[in-house]
């Protein structure tokens, strides 16, 4: 998740920031230390290099990584003013089966299980040899990155694998994410990463991992202890002077400095206006400041289409627009789009890494614990449940489309709490007890009533069928056992509940007024179609024959995951092993 336009969860007279509330009494100084050594100015273009890669994601710098050390001239053109791209926003989990760092954790992963498991994802929709191929090359990869860039990694021990109970799957997980890294090893260069979609708590550390426990701190001896340890790691970094970065920031930071040391240039500012074919091969691209040459040939690590609304408007299904989405703002399918000019083939346009998402004022929210904590429900234009709330959020936007206007509306679903949650969940930013900012019920995207029934009325759903599907959750939630939906079942839905809720952590009671409803609309993370490629990351015509010079990773190919998600970082963790693999096969060249 990510870009230029970040939050700032200022304070208002409803609602008090998730920084103010980890922070508390004990952050009452102790600024991060300011001051870096300045960075060279941005190098500008040669006529040709060896590789040129199109984008400063994830996917562009472990392919400019990889060409610069295996010998070849390379240099990164990034449309934005700032590198870093969606995987800069997000939390930059990534999953990579069998990789160094979780087998030293003492995850029991074995090529056999993550084939398996993976193959049961995605099902018959990629190739078995491009399953094949990820598998093989990750691990290798995320060696190469270590060994080559400031970047160490963590095991996120217990974010389980998204169908655990699927053959090969993991109940513990086997995502990684980050290592905390100090920013100050870029120097001026740190003021170009783009921002991150909800920046962490000034004067604290925080972990991916650290989230969920973040947000049952007013409920958990473990949340308190948590956010503890986040207080002590940015009060210790700011005494060495350093500017601590983790998730998003450290990955895309690490890349950077490793592309540094390497001495390859970024381009920023200078967007891809086409590709250069001659002869059926790519042999380079165009730019606003004119030609620069691949002798070897082009990788496009461009991301996705999220923020073109023609493009949205062509291949996915309505409604669909570009304001609900997350990814990073230069996303506009720059990449994709030349691509198909070159006679590239397309795959899986009409998906993105989808979740339920809330369209507030100032940007859409991604709603991952939100709808997974005891004491909600989802429910469609007819007041009714129709999903398992705790489910892999890409697969709950899959059925509110799949069931859209098929007898109700599901686009917008409506998430429905009570005050008994609100006493306890941290909700975005929002800490417990405290009330939500004015803005949010000024846009629609809440509403708040005293009974079940005034809330369906301001909503617009049937009343007696929202009480009725309130009623019958609270029923399951005293049993424990979802009858309908099975939420609590999966060791997926529980990474995200509260593990102090009996007789099941995903499931409680909605009974205390005021009741609150949000909109819920298909948000994403970016979209996961593009070019179709190969095993070995080159893309491929309609009719299977190879385009000469032309390589993809990362969103602007089409996704090894098919129409799944396999688990926390099945975007970032293919991405940066397909642009390793595009590499790879370029230095092989003859």
């Amino acid at each position: 998740m990510a870009d230029s336009t970040r939050s700032t969860n200022a304070l208002t007279p409803r609602g008090q920031s998730r920084r103010a509330l980890l922070r508390g009494a004990a952050v009452t100084g102790g600024a991060l230390m300011a001051g870096a050594a300045l960075a060279p100015a941005p190098a500008r273009a040669a006529a040709e290099y060896d590789v040129v890669v199109i984008g400063a994601g994830a996917a562009g710098m472990t392919a400019a990584l990889t060409a610069a050390k295996r010998g070849l001239s390379t240099v990164v053109i990034e449309k934005a003013p700032t590198f870093g791209g969606s995987a800069a926003r997000s939390g930059a989990g990534i999953w990579i089966p069998n990789n160094e760092v979780i087998l030293a954790a003492g995850v029991q992963d074995t090529p056999a299980k993550a084939a398996t498991y993976l193959a049961r994802v995605v099902g018959g929709t990629v190739p078995v040899e491009r399953q094949q191929a990820f598998l093989s090359a990750g691990p290798a990869m995320l060696s190469f990155v270590m060994r080559n860039s400031p970047l160490r990694f963590r095991f996120m021990d217990g974010y389980s694998d998204y169908y655990p109970e699927l053959p090969g799957g993991m109940p513990n997980g086997r995502s990684i994410e980050p290592a905390q890294l100090d920013g100050n090893i870029l120097g001026a260069e740190l003021t170009r990463l783009n921002g991150p979609y909800i920046p962490t708590p000034a004067g604290m550390v925080v972990y991916s991992a650290d989230y969920k426990w973040l947000t049952l701190a007013a409920v958990n001896p473990k949340g308190l202890e948590v956010s503890a340890a986040c207080l002590l790691r940015g009060t210790e970094a700011a005494l060495r002077g350093e500017k601590p970065l983790t998730m998003g920031q450290s990955l895309a930071a690490g890349l950077r400095a490793g592309l540094l040391a390497a001495g390859v240039p970024v381009l920023l500012n200078t967007p891809l206006l086409d590709l250069i074919v001659e002869g059926g091969r790519v042999t380079g691209v165009l730019t606003p400041s004119g030609p620069v040459r691949a002798r070897r040939g082009v990788i496009v690590g461009s991301g996705g289409f999220e923020h073109n609304a023609a493009m949205r408007a062509r291949f996915q299904r309505q409604p669909i627009g570009t304001s609900w989405t997350v990814g990073a703002e230069a996303n506009t399918g720059d990449g994709i789009a030349a691509g198909e000019r070159a006679g590239a083939a397309l795959d899986l346009m009409d998906d993105a890494w989808w979740g339920p998402s809330i369209p507030l004022p100032d940007e859409p929210y991604f709603c991952l614990a939100e709808r997974t904590l005891p004491g909600c429900v989802l429910v469609n234009g007819n007041g009714v449940r129709f999903v398992n709330e705790g489910a892999p959020y890409s697969d709950v936007v899959h059925v509110m489309y799949d069931r859209n206007g098929s007898g109700a509306p599901h686009i917008p679903a409506w998430l429905i709490v009570d005050q008994n949650y609100r006493n306890k969940y941290l909700f975005r930013d929002v800490a417990p007890l405290l009330p939500l900012p004015d803005a949010w019920f000024d846009s629609g995207a809440a509403y708040k009533a005293w009974t079940v029934e005034q809330l369906a009325a301001k909503i617009g759903v049937p009343q007696a069928a929202l009480r009725g599907t309130i009623n019958r959750f609270n029923g399951f939630a005293v049993t424990g056992r979802d009858l309908d939906f099975h939420r609590g079942d999966s060791a997926y839905d529980r990474y995200y509940a509260d593990p102090l809720v009996r007789p099941n952590p995903c499931l409680a009671p909605l009974w205390l007024a005021p009741f609150y409803a949000f909109r819920i609309v298909p948000g994403d993370l970016g979209t996961k179609g593009g070019m179709r490629t190969d095993a070995r990351a080159r893309v491929l015509r309609a009719d299977g024959s190879v385009i000469p010079g032309l390589y993809a990773a990362g969103n602007a190919s089409g996704a090894v995951m098919g129409h799944s998600y396999a688990g926390s970082g099945s975007t970032i963790g293919p991405a940066m092993t397909f642009g390793y693999v595009a590499a790879n096969d370029l230095a092989n060249a003859r």
